[in-house]
């Protein structure tokens, strides 16, 4: 009888291990900020390139690193960003830049040949802070070289809160965030083009 029975019970909780199944992992993307309507174009157009994006080694990988306390984060296997957030960044700031500068050629990857009548943009984050339900809060040093002229250099620190305790709110967040930032180096870009 006991041989029959230890089968028995292997079989039945392999079949309740195997009904157990892991959470699905969620993919997230930063978006940029809506088009502006009607603004005029900037004459004659100008070209910007984005050549740098850096971004802390913390938050330099796939999974969201979300701050718990004044010193602890934990990182969630299961909500990940959909392609590198460096790549995230450099786009929507690409885009957010876009719509800022009506006009403007804008490049959000790095140009190997160096052209002399780019903007050229350099954006270290330095802070990329997550809290889930509350807000999205980063610090930006960047840098704008115009064709002519001494390059422009300044830092943005936009903390934008968080409508819900969902991923989606969190990423909507951090994407105003962004659109801070650009909103400066737009700025920066736009005190050096002639009247």
């Amino acid at each position: 009888m006991r041989s029959f029975l230890l089968p028995a019970l292997l079989i039945a909780l392999s079949s309740i291990g195997g009904c157990s199944t892991s959470p699905r992992s969620a993919f997230y993307t930063l978006s940029a900020a809506p088009p502006l309507e009607g603004a005029p174009a900037t004459t004659p157009p100008i070209s910007i390139a984005i050549d740098a994006v850096t971004v802390p080694e913390l938050v330099d990988r796939p999974q969201f690193v979300l701050r718990t306390g004044e010193t602890q984060v934990t990182i969630d296997e299961y909500a990940r960003w959909a392609d590198p957030l460096r790549s995230q960044i450099s786009r929507v700031l690409a885009a957010d830049l876009a719509r800022a500068v009506p006009g403007a050629l804008v490049s959000g990857f790095a140009q190997h040949l160096e052209s002399t009548e780019a903007y050229r943009v350099r954006v270290d984050v330095q802070n990329f802070e997550s809290a889930r339900g509350e807000m999205a809060a980063i610090v930006v040093l960047w840098s704008v070289r115009p064709p002519k002229g001494a390059t422009i250099t300044g830092q943005t620190i936009a903390h934008e809160p968080a409508s819900a305790p969902s991923y989606d709110a969190l990423v909507d967040a951090h994407s105003r965030a962004l659109a801070t930032v650009s909103n400066d180096i737009a700025g920066a870009i736009r005190s050096t083009i002639g009247p």
